[in-house]
């Protein structure tokens, strides 16, 4: 779907640059890039490097230019660490640290070859979930094939200047480190409510090829060990007319290889980056905070592209933090932040791509695994009544057309979206037992009965999973089998009274609405009031002691889901059993 100019939001506005940026450049074809690195779960912040250009590209698809987003697999890349909480993996990982994560064994019982593979495997089934079209790159096949000998070669014959151009950052990160001066990004201290998806996959932290030592000669390539298979070698001499490289490495291994015809090692990660966009002609490619800070990967790449490999940097914003609010610790992520995957699991695909689109890059915002899902879908399902009424603005109505389709076509919606709370209530109520489902949901409106459960997914099937992985047990709601008699033998006769009220208009308000209007009138019948008499601060606290009275009747607690949606749930023959005194 096509949006019109007046629809301009963010997404157009950097689109309009990189076509501006492209046709400077004299491209036909823009490209537009983004860089993972399967060392882990890829979690939710990681997701907003692949969103970011993918939402530019698409919209740039949408005008009819040629335009490629191009996810390059960063697996390649050392294995750092072994990540905590993963599944499947013991301490025995350790001794894989400083290989390509292609040459990592998976996780115990991984159906995939490698760390690598099995960790882009999990994220390739979300981004094709999410419609996100790309050209995903494996770089340790770009590097073991030789697609980049002849940049190697040329980036080991420059590397006295950039070495130099290197330097001139060295000296500004130890002056901002040594000067205590602070990064100017917002630091938030995380608690156990919120955790902070952390940006990036770690590169930025790497080194630049300059740790061999004082006065040792500068070299921006890194072998991995023909005998032991980790990059924990220091490269000792080059011959720039031969290619000949001789390295030591820390287990004892050393030897001299022909550079252009070895394929076990890799450009430094500074060096790596600008050389890529100079190869791929990249126009567009965000970042995080970590690539962005003083003498960082993304501000050092900018020189060398320009004054090493001849090319031109990104047009690239800064991405800020995505918080998680609320995850439950039992999560497939085992400890980490949650993955796409996690939020696939309680959340229709459109709603998580909503999430990014309606926010520009340096704007933070949150995912939400808590009660709070509850009011995020509440704004979407408000913004499509806006849509549909002609009141929407036209950034917002960009932002939902963004989520819900692509440059393909549409993304699967549910038929009839009911409220995301009810089918939750609905969900803790029945267990998820279907037939009963299907009952409660053909009372809610009966003029519009649900027919057939299949009216109500995804939705449904995300809100069920919702209540079981992410409701802790001790908030389910359970309807009590047989009344509370002392409960019931204590109640004064106004409460009574509001029970006969209640049970009096059951058969005659049997729908969501009807018995919105009941629960909610019979503390105004007692107070004298008409049925459609505005609340007083006097009426609120008797329609709040109501409530928690039939909680308690119903459920055994004072709270619970909405009481007109436990009711349904309930049924009325049950709820008479329950509340008759």
């Amino acid at each position: 779907m096509a949006l019109t100019t007046h629809e301009a939001d963010w997404v157009s506005r950097i689109a309009d640059d990189v076509i501006a940026e492209a046709e400077r450049r004299g491209l036909k074809k823009i490209v537009c890039a983004s860089g993972l690195s399967p060392s882990g779960p890829i979690h939710l912040g990681n997701l907003r490097e692949v969103m970011v250009p993918h939402l530019v590209a698409d919209e740039i698809k949408r005008r009819g230019l040629d335009c490629e987003h191009l996810l390059s697999w960063d697996d390649y890349d050392r294995f750092r660490k072994v990540p905590a909480g993963v599944e499947g993996v013991d301490a025995s990982w350790d001794q894989h640290i400083g290989r390509p994560l292609t040459a990592v064994p998976a996780p115990a019982g991984s159906p995939y070859g490698s760390w690598a593979e099995h960790f882009r495997a999990a994220m390739e089934a979300s981004l094709l979930e999410l419609g996100v079209e790309y050209r995903g790159i494996s770089q340790t096949a770009q590097y073991t094939s030789g697609v980049y000998t002849e940049q190697i070669l040329f980036a080991m014959r420059e590397r006295e200047r950039i070495d130099a151009v290197l330097d001139r950052y060295r000296t500004l990160e130890k002056e901002a480190k040594g000067g205590g001066k602070k990064p100017q990004h917002k630091q938030q201290k995380p608690d156990e409510a919120e955790v902070e998806a952390a940006q990036g996959s770690g590169a930025a932290a790497e080194d630049d090829g300059s740790g061999a030592g004082a006065g040792s000669a500068y070299y921006p390539y890194k072998p991995y060990c023909t005998a032991c298979g980790r990059d924990l070698t220091t490269v000792t001499a080059y011959d720039d007319a031969t290619t000949e490289l001789t390295y030591t490495c820390r287990c004892g291994h050393g030897e001299t290889v022909e550079l252009r015809t070895f394929r076990h090692g890799k450009l430094v990660w500074k060096v790596d980056w600008p050389m890529r966009w100079a190869y791929e002609g990249v126009v567009f490619e965000p970042s995080g905070v970590d690539h962005q800070s003083p003498g960082s990967s993304f501000v050092v790449g900018g020189q060398l592209v320009k004054e090493i490999f001849g090319g031109q940097q990104p047009l690239g914003p800064m991405y800020a933090f995505v918080g998680i609010s609320g995850m439950a610790k039992m999560s497939s992520s085992k400890g980490g932040v949650p993955t796409p995957a996690d939020a696939l699991q309680i959340m229709e695909a459109p709603l998580l791509r909503w999430l990014y689109a309606r926010r520009k890059p340096n704007q933070s915002f949150k995912v939400a695994f808590d009660q709070e899902i509850q009011r995020t879908y509440d704004e979407w399902d408000a913004l499509g009544r806006k849509i549909a009424d002609g009141s929407a603005q036209p950034a917002d109505i960009a932002a939902h057309t963004r989520a819900s389709t692509t440059a393909l076509g549409p993304l699967t919606l549910t038929e009839r979206p009911l409220p995301y709370r009810t089918l939750a209530s609905v969900a803790d109520i029945t267990g998820g037992q279907q037939e009963q489902t299907l009952r409660i949901l053909s009372e809610l409106d009966p003029a519009h009965p649900v027919h057939n459960l299949d009216e109500v997914r995804p939705r449904l099937d995300r809100a069920h999973r919702w209540i079981t992985t992410q409701v802790p047990a001790d908030q389910r709601t359970r309807v009590r089998d047989e009344p509370d008699a002392e409960l019931l033998a204590s109640l004064d006769e106004q409460q009574r009274e509001s029970l006969r009220l209640l049970l009096e208009g059951l058969e005659a308000n049997w729908s969501l609405e009807g018995l919105t209007s009941l629960v909610y009138g019979v503390p105004k019948i007692q107070a004298g009031l008409a049925p459609d008499a505005k609340p007083t601060p006097e009426l609120k606290v008797s329609q709040r002691g109501f409530f928690a009275l039939l909680y308690r009747l119903l459920v055994s607690r004072e709270t619970g889901p909405r009481l007109p949606t436990l009711l349904l749930a309930v049924g009325a023959e049950r709820v008479r059993k329950l509340l008759e005194a």
